[in-house]
């Protein structure tokens, strides 16, 4: 479970940096691309937050080591 937090992680980040490389590259004009990447950040978040929510209900972490 740990790896795909990760990746999620890394997944919502590059994200980020794509809408900033788009918002940049197109100068403010036609700032679809970077909403989109930002939908996608946000939908990235969300399915996580509700993968550690479940993880959390069905006992998939244990406190431990």
């Amino acid at each position: 479970m740990r790896i795909v937090v990760i990746i999620f992680i890394i997944l919502i980040l590059g994200s980020m940096a794509s809408a900033l490389f788009y918002l940049h590259r197109d100068r403010g004009q036609g700032k679809t691309r970077a909403v989109k990447a930002l939908a996608i950040r946000v939908g990235l978040s969300i399915t996580l937050f509700l993968m550690l929510m479940g993880g959390y209900y069905f006992g998939w972490f244990h406190q431990g080591v």
